[in-house]
């Protein structure tokens, strides 16, 4: 590592405990895009803000036309407690960034100022400063605004950091590398009555009861054990008091998949099963199905550049042998061109593993410098230096 290199990642590493301190939400990430403007306006680069909201994007262009890479990292925060005592601790009650973004931020930047003083290439590098990957598809917003038109890459990359990896080991694969993530809830209608008395009034909450039942078995009965899928109820809500049958309960969960033939098997499974369960317990049933994320799908010749650059920055690397149940909105940047999303092992050498989204988290700052090297030597196989 050389000084000048390792001088860019403790700067980057500063600015990251100042982002995690400082965390923002989905589209709020005004202080975040400030700093990541400022940053890459001192390095030289063409700095556009505002798109999609609070994205920004930069722009690093030497010497003739020729390829056009683009680089993303995510910007927002998660709106739960840190329950960590790190240095650098959330100053914002109940917003925490639980997921590394603070950390992807820092390396982009990094990978920037790193790649602004190297020599003159032929091509362009427009660095992608994503809000809003936290369930609010910022991803789309950016596009829906133009992204692609007034910044045109022939390639688009991505990194996350992975916990279950260790520090520094980079992972992709070909194909699906995370699931569509499709949101389903189910109003479901008696008419409310004394508890005492149930005979009298349709009930709500043994309707939503039966209906988790039959909703766990989807996957296991309706979808071939060679497929993937997931499907989750995560939120039972309804009722006041102990006496009382409520007019009304409401059930929330999660579909994964990777196949959309799958993803619409598992649709027309829930309407009909919330649509029987009506009829057996004379109840109201509505279904709301949102399809969130699709499925993040690698270009195979991408995910090939990806690992050949892990090898020339000497990580640790290799295909990842399964897809990931997690999704991420990247999947729409790749819907639009081509590229691949890499997981950069994160895990502490002395065993401390949090889970991304646990409370106790924090980005290992160690992964810094490998995440800037492995970008560079993207960019040089897919934008490389030109000689004199």
């Amino acid at each position: 590592m050389t000084q000048h290199f390792a001088e860019i990642v403790d700067a980057v590493t500063a600015i990251r405990h100042d982002l995690h301190a400082h965390p923002e939400l989905a589209f709020a990430e005004h202080r975040t895009a400030g700093i990541v403007a400022e940053q890459l306006r001192a390095a030289g680069l063409a700095v556009t803000t505002g798109i999609g909201g609070t994205g920004v994007v930069a722009t690093l262009t030497h010497g003739r036309p020729g390829t056009t890479l683009g680089l993303r990292a995510d910007m927002d925060a998660l709106p739960f407690q840190e329950q960590g005592t790190p240095r650098h601790a959330s100053t914002v009650p109940g917003v925490f960034h639980g997921c590394g973004h603070d950390g992807h931020t820092a390396i982009l930047i990094g990978a920037a100022r790193h790649l602004a003083t190297l020599p003159p290439f032929d091509g362009t590098i427009h660095f992608l400063f994503q809000p809003a990957e936290e369930g609010q598809a910022g991803a789309r917003a950016m596009i829906e605004d133009g992204l692609f038109d007034r910044f045109p890459c022939d390639h688009v990359f991505a990194l996350h950091n992975w916990p279950d990896l260790p520090a520094g080991e980079l992972r992709t694969r070909a194909g699906p590398i995370m699931a569509a993530a499709d949101k389903f809830a189910i109003a479901i209608h008696g008419r409310g009555g004394h508890a005492a008395m149930p005979h009298g009034t349709p009930d709500a909450i043994l309707a939503a009861a039966q209906l988790v039942t039959q909703l766990n078995t989807i996957v296991a009965r309706r979808i071939a054990p060679t497929d993937q899928a997931v499907l989750s109820v995560t939120q039972i809500n309804g009722g006041d008091t102990h006496n009382v049958l409520p007019a009304a309960v409401t059930l929330v969960g999660t579909v994964r998949s990777f196949d959309p033939a799958v993803q619409a098997r598992i649709e027309a499974a829930i309407g009909a099963m919330a649509a029987g369960i009506g009829i057996a317990t004379d109840t109201r049933v509505e279904l709301t199905y949102t399809r969130m994320y699709p499925p993040t799908i690698n270009d195979p010749r991408a995910a090939t550049i990806a690992l050949d650059a892990a090898a020339a920055a000497g990580l640790v690397h290799g295909e990842a042998p399964d897809p990931a149940l997690t999704a991420e909105d990247f999947a729409f940047m790749l819907q639009a061109c081509p590229g691949a999303y890499v997981w950069l092992g994160q895990a502490r050498a002395e065993g401390e593993n949090p889970a991304l989204h646990h409370p106790r988290y924090d980005f290992n700052d160690a992964i810094i410098g490998p995440g800037i090297a492995w970008i560079a030597a993207l960019a040089e196989r897919l934008v490389g230096a030109r000689q004199g």
